[in-house]
Parts: C-alpha cells; structure tokens; sequence
C-alpha cells in the first residue's frame, strides 16, 4: 500500500473511531439530538463558493469548502487575517519573515503547499487585487492583512482547483471573504502582550450597520491597530569581538533586532445595498487601509564592513566611523496604500433568471524607506536616510453575469446554468527613490559599497509603468441527474494581452450513498497568468553571507532586458494545472460531521528565478551587480495530500461542548525541467521541505452559562531551513511543535463581554537555528509558525 493510501485508510480509521468517541457524552445525557439540530444548521447553511447555485450547502458540494462564520474568527487572537486563517484552515501556513525586506510587512502565505499567487481571493465574490509586492520566487499575491478582521461576517475557503470558474490564480483554491451587513453597533479594545515584555499591541474595533430609507441597509467599519516590536535575539560574536577590541566604545547589546516589525494601520470600510425596484438591487463595498511599519536589518562592523567603512585618498580625511562608530545597523520601513471599492446592480428577469453587473477598482502602493545608512561609494556627500521608491499595482474590472435555473421534468430539480463575462486591466508601477539610493558613486572604483546600504532604492533606469488587458467568457453547469447523482461542468476561455489565449475546464459529481453520507470528486485544469510586474521590472537586493557577514548585491533583471535575452530569459508564459480530488462528507443524527479529501495538482512552467549568472565580461554594469538573475517557467512539481475535517457539537452537562479537528498532510515534489531545483539537489531539498508536510488543530469549546471556554492545540510537522549563503547554503532540519491555547470569556450583560487567553500557554520555542546564530538570530526567521513565544491578551467587546 503507498503512502498516501495508508494515512488516507488510517485518517477514515481516526475519524470513525472519534465518531463513537464524540458521540458517546451526548448520548449519555439524552440531549443528542439537541446539539445536533445546531449541527445540522451549520452544515445546512448556504454557501456561494464554488457553486453558483442558489441552493448548496457545505455538506452537498461537489468540492470541500470550509466555512468560518464571526465566532470562529473571533476565537483566533489577531488582527492579521493571515494568522487567523492559519489557525483554522488546516492547509494554509503564513510565515514572519523578519528582516526580509518587503516580506516582513506583505507575509507569504500558501495553500496545500502551493505558491502564494496561486490562490485566488474575493471579497463578497468579487476578485481582490494583488500586492504591489514581488515576493519569494517572484511570487505576487494579494495581501490579506488590508482586510480588517472585525469586518469579516464569515470566510469560505474552497479547496480545490477552479480556475475554469473565477480565472488566473485559481490553482490551490478560493479563499472569499464576506463581509459584515448585520444591523447592530459593535465596539471592542484589545490588548496584548508577550510573557517577555515586548510585543505589545492594542486594537481598537468599530462596527455599525443600520437601515436607511425603506430598502437599504449598511455597514461602517473602521479598525485601529498598533503593535510594538519583539526580539528574540543575541548579541553577535563579531560584535562581542568588536567591543573588546574598542573598551572605549559602548556598542549596544543586541546590536540588531530579530522580531516582528513595529507597525501601525488604520483600515476603514463600509457595506452597503439598497433596492432599486421589486427586480433590481444596488450594492456596494469598499476597503481603504494605511499601515506603517519600521524593522532593522543586519548591523554592519566597522572592523570587518570593508565595503562600508574602508578609506581612501578619494575623500580625504572621511571615515565612516567618524558617523557610526558603533557600526550601524539599518532601518527599513514600509508605508502601505490599499483600496478596493466595487459597485454594482444585481436582479432578476424572472424568477429563474437572474443576473449581477459590477465594476472594481482595487490598488495597492507601497512607499519605501531607510535610514540610519549610507552610500559609501559617495563618501561624505552620502545622506544617511533615503527615499527609496514606490511600488504600485493597478487593476479594474468589468463583469457580468447571469444565472438561469432550467427546469427538466425527467429531473428531480432545475438544471442550473451560469454563464458571463468580464474584462481586466492591470498596471504595474515602479517609481524611482532619491538619486543618492541607487547611485554609484566616484568610491565604487576603489571598493566602496554602492546604494543605500541594505536596500538599494529603485532607480531611474528600473521605473516605469506597464499593463496588461485580458477578457474571460465563462459557462458553469450543475445538473441534479437523479436524486442522489449530482454532475457539474465548466469551460471558460481567458485572453490576455501580452501572451493570448488559454481554454481551462472543470468536471465534477456528488453522490449521495444515503441522507447523511456521500462521495464527491472533480477534475479540472487551470492556470495562474504572468503580471506586468513580473514580466516587466527589475529589482535589486543585497543579502548577508551567515559565513563571511559581508553583504552581496543581486540583480533580478526583466525577461526582456538585453542582458536577461542573453543570458537566455524568455517571454513568460501562464503556468499552467490539472487538479484531481476525491473525497467523503458526512453528518450524523448524533452531531458529528466531517470530511476526508484527497487531491494530486501537477503544476507545470511553474514560475521561478534563474540562477545566478556573474554579469559577462565586457557588459555594463552600471548598479555593479555581484550576480543577475531572471523570471523563467522552468519546472514541474506534482503535489498530493489529504484533508481531514470533523467536528461534534454535543450537550455535556448543562452546557454545550463544540469538539474539532482539522488535519492536512501535503508532499509537493520536483518533477522536471531546467531550473536550479531539477539540477541542485540542494536546492530541490530547500523547496520540498520548507513547510511542513503535516498540520493539524483539534480544538474544544464549552458553552456554560455566561462563561465560554476554549482549549486548542496547534501542531506542525517537521520542516527544512537554509542559510541562503550566496556560496555554501547550510542546511537545519526542526523537528515537530505542539502550541497550546486557552482563552475564557464572560457575557457581562448581554451586550458585554470580557475574554481573556493565552495563545502558547506553555512557552513553546523551536529548536535554535544554529546555522544563523553568527548574525544573533536565535530562531529561524523562515519558521511556519510564531517564535515569539507565550502571548496574553484580553479583550472587552460591548454590543448595542
């Protein structure tokens, strides 16, 4: 038996023997059927992913979704709508990421093991836009933390392929955020704090939506959020070096921060429909968010920074030291634009025809600063602060669609037909920093470094601004055959501009072997489209070898840039999916439900960076490259897993007991081309073992009185991490962590509330990362998981 075949057996195993389990307390106090009428309603009620019928609950899908309504969300203590969906889609794992540029701010986060943009998000159904951010291996999703947590009604996550459905990005899933429309004011404080003492953070939520004129109703949200910075660090060796070697200076202990970055946001939004007739509906939301954040990077010795602190007959009598005798370590900030606003009419023709008409308009700008840093190759004319660019992505959107229920008498109920349009524009952006960020000053010829020391700014040559249309036609189909057979279908063809056309379909069925049990399944290609700022700009880096502590700087070049074509960069191309998933749902008389999903999703042209290629001799190096590299489609990856779900909502004594589990186990593998990862075995092994191949939560609500409790265990699996040496990368294997937490909350009165929690009840840390201790990291900044430790919060919630 493979693998995957003895933990799907074993998983069917676990969860009929947790079945009997659960279902035991509620039978012995007689209230089973109680506690399963709330069950029932949950797994009853009606959702809008992944169908667009008007009538599918989340057990008769054809595909897994999972559904998080306001309590789910709110049992998770963050404002980050990363970490909440961390914590309760089993698949999705979102990292920190300190003191990796842009990604500190904008964090990754994946699905089922899967690239970042090969996710697609809407809010209220309608597509989100992307960050302006390019993040790892290029990587351009869209960022999760503009949308506030406390405006969030309920969250739809589908877990398979369907592209052929909502287009580009579809690959992974579907993640659709709804928003709140409940009439009701809400108001809560938030405050939290490591055990450590740094990390504190207060949260301020408004929401209000009330009913205008005799149709409308809206919602106004508005959300305050400032946190501190964490550090969980130690002093450097070369800086405990440095200090004894200059008794006289006082250098300071830790001479750099490993943490999460200090960051304020500020996010306001709204909801809102009214009627225009018996048959036609106007409705509208929007999304407006600013935040701010500020993180260190590595601090750079004077003794050993030769790039930064060497001297010449070039500027006579100059020193850096004579600016930063202590060495210095840059400050790296981030402020963030983001607005999505979407208006649109909706109706009906007849009753089995119906149609919606909309428009969006989202955009996210991110301005880049730094300070506490220098141009060396400038020498004293050098400011020590620098604006270093702006980074913006544009895009706008038409659709409309239509949907008709056609009746058949030899069928137990309507034949449901969707079908619509809709054409996109998307513009990438790059404005270029202060001329001092990116210049090359005369004191490159003699060894000094070149840029702001630590992120070089945008320069003239890279900025620019490049677009791309497409246009989509799509036709989706559910056709109930007999009562227990249910089959699906959909094609839809998508143009785009700069590359041209691409067909995607998705077939899928459901059958019911009885009321409360039934097998689904469903296959389907897709693809995830190349942006303009993928295809079009160029960047450049700089990184810290953990062996040498001396900085390298790196060019990422566009794939038409003369060089790039030299070097062999093509135009890109979509890459390109065939998913396939099976899976079992279920729900009992006794309360318990669940499901268990496998898939395998071949991805090919997959979207990576080439290696690293020395800039020829010869050729112009104007921003004085230590190595150049490129966007390409040059591997394949096949990626399999399972998915287990259940849950028990049971009478235990005089309350009411809520029991859940959710599991993923997830391979992905290399499986051709030409890239790094089919020829580096070293780098093959970084990108299959970066995350954990297994992840579960298995949580308990008790229900008493005025008094709720919840206890919830947090595990992930083994994982590999990498130095990311420009020469030599080190290797850390980690092993499995456990995360327990606990959080209480008292209903005051009926409109207030206090809750108080531990997220981390037991202090949990990963295994130190001794391959990066040389830099004063203690644990790895590429950890799935917060290693900040135990975490406390409290919070006051009032209602009126």
């Amino acid at each position: 038996m493979t693998p995957v075949r003895t933990r799907i057996a074993h998983a069917v195993a676990l969860m009929c023997a947790l079945n009997a389990v659960l279902a035991s307390p509620a039978q012995a106090h007689g209230d089973a059927s109680a506690a399963a009428n709330d069950a029932v309603d949950t797994a009853q009620a009606v959702i809008v992913t992944g169908t667009r019928g008007s009538n599918r609950t989340q057990f008769d899908t054809m595909a897994p979704v999972d559904v998080f309504n306001r309590a789910d969300i709110a049992a998770v203590e963050s404002s980050d709508l990363n970490d909440v969906l961390a914590q309760l889609v089993p698949s999705y794992v979102v990292q920190r990421l300190p003191m990796a540029d842009g990604q500190v701010f904008v964090r990754p986060a994946t699905l089922r093991g899967l690239s970042p943009d090969q996710t697609l998000v809407l809010v209220n159904g309608k597509r989100f836009h992307r960050s302006a951010l390019l993040g790892a291996r290029g990587a351009q999703a869209p960022d999760l933390a503009q949308i506030p947590v406390s405006a969030i009604k309920r969250i739809e996550v589908l877990r398979d392929g369907a592209s052929a459905q909502y287009g580009s990005d579809a690959i992974a899933g579907v993640i659709n955020i709804i928003l709140d429309d409940t009439v009701g004011t809400e108001v809560s404080v938030h405050h939290s704090q490591y055990s450590e003492g740094d990390g504190k953070a207060n949260e301020l939520n408004l929401k209000t939506g009330f009913a205008f004129g005799e149709t409308g109703k809206a919602s106004i949200f508005g959300a305050l959020a400032k946190s501190d910075p964490t550090s969980r660090t130690r002093q450097r060796a070369d800086a405990i070096a440095f200090q004894q070697a200059h008794p006289e200076l006082k250098v300071p202990n830790p001479v750099q921060r490993w943490g999460q970055p200090e960051l304020d946001s500020k996010r306001l939004g709204f909801n809102a429909s009214m009627a225009l007739s018996d048959t036609a509906e106007l409705y509208g939301f929007g999304l407006v968010s600013r935040s701010d954040g500020t993180s260190d990077f590595n601090w750079r010795n004077p003794d050993t920074s030769t790039g930064a602190y060497k001297t010449s007959t070039l500027f006579p009598g100059w020193d850096l030291r004579s600016v930063y005798p202590l060495g210095f370590s840059p400050s790296y900030s981030n402020d963030q634009d983001d607005v999505q606003l979407v208006a649109g009419v909706r109706g009906h023709v007849t009753d089995r025809l119906g149609w919606d008409a909309s428009a969006s308009y989202g955009r996210n700008r991110i301005d880049y600063h730094l300070a506490n840093s220098i141009n060396a190759s400038m020498g004293p004319g050098s400011p020590t602060a620098f604006y270093l660019g702006q980074l913006s992505q544009t895009e706008k959107i038409l659709n409309v669609n239509f949907n008709y229920e056609l009746p058949i008498a030899a069928l137990p109920q309507p034949v449901n037909i969707a079908f619509g349009m809709e054409a996109r524009n998307e513009t990438y952006g790059v404005t270029a920093g202060d001329t001092a960020s990116w210049t090359v000053g005369p004191g490159a010829a003699v060894g000094l470094d070149a840029n702001a020391n630590g992120a070089p700014g945008f320069s003239s040559r890279q900025a620019g601004s490049w677009g791309q249309d497409s246009s989509a036609a799509y036709l989706d189909v559910e056709v109930p055959v007999t009562r227990a057979l249910s089959l699906g279908g959909a094609a839809r063809y998508e143009h785009f501009s700069e590359f041209g056309g691409t067909v995607n379909g998705k077939l899928s069925a459901r059958y019911a072997l009885s009321d409360n049990l039934a097998l689904r399944g469903s296959y389907s290609t897709g693809f995830r489209a190349p942006t303009p700022g993928q295809s079009n700009t160029n960047s450049t880096s700089q990184g810290l070898d953990t062996k040498t502590l001396l900085l390298f700087t790196s060019g990422r070049l566009a794939n038409n840039d003369p060089l790039a074509v030299l070097l062999g960069a093509q135009a890109l191309k979509p890459e390109k999916s065939k998913n396939l998933s099976l899976g079992l749902t279920w729900k009992t008389p006794a309360g318990f439900s669940g499901s268990v999903d496998v898939y395998d999703i071949k991805v090919s042209d997959r979207f990576s960076t080439s290696a690293a290629f020395a800039v020829p001799a010869g050729v112009a190096n104007p921003l004085r490259y230590t190595s150049v590299s490129y966007f390409t489609n040059d591997f394949d990856t096949t990626t399999r897993g399972i998915d287990i779900v259940g849950s028990h909502l049971s009478r235990f004594g005089d309350g009411k007991l809520n029991l859940t589990l959710a599991y993923n186990y997830n391979t992905t593998k290399v499986d051709g081309g030409n890239s790094s990862l089919v020829t580096n075995a070293a780098q093959r092994q970084v990108f299959e073992e970066r995350l954990p191949r297994q992840k579960a939560t298995i949580s308990g609500n008790y229900e008493l009185g005025n008094w709720n409790t919840l206890a919830r265990v947090r595990y992930y699996g083994a994982w590999t991490d990498n130095s990311g040496n420009a020469t030599g990368d080190i290797f850390q294997r980690f092993g499995a962590r456990q995360f327990f937490d606990l959080a209480a909350s008292y209903r005051i009165t009926a409109g207030q509330s206090l809750r108080v929690g531990i997220d981390n009840l037991f202090d949990t840390y990963p295994e130190e990362a001794s391959f990066q201790a040389s830099r004063g990291l203690i644990y790895s900044r590429n950890a799935p998981y917060d290693t900040d430790g135990r975490n406390l919060y409290v919070e006051y919630n009032v209602k009126f």
